[in-house]
């Protein structure tokens, strides 16, 4: 299921994002300091390039790049 970026409270938004970008992984060298990596993660949800998935099973969130998800999660 795709959850709208803009119908979590800001604060949840921050968190999901903050901890999307300090995963182990994540950053492969990159020292870009993590409000600028946060930024550039909002700017992805808000032109659509990136979008939040939620797992009922785990009920667990995450990010992923749109082109990477399901069609049909998409259009749902």
């Amino acid at each position: 299921m795709i959850i709208p970026h803009d119908q979590l409270e800001a604060d949840t938004l921050t968190r999901l994002i903050e901890d999307f970008v300090t995963r182990d992984g994540t950053d492969n060298g990159d020292e870009t300091p993590l409000d600028r990596r946060v930024e550039r993660v909002r700017h992805a949800l808000s032109k659509g390039e990136a979008v939040i998935v939620f797992d009922a099973d785990s009920q667990q969130c995450q990010l992923a790049l749109r082109r990477d998800v399901p069609r049909e999660w998409l259009e749902s």
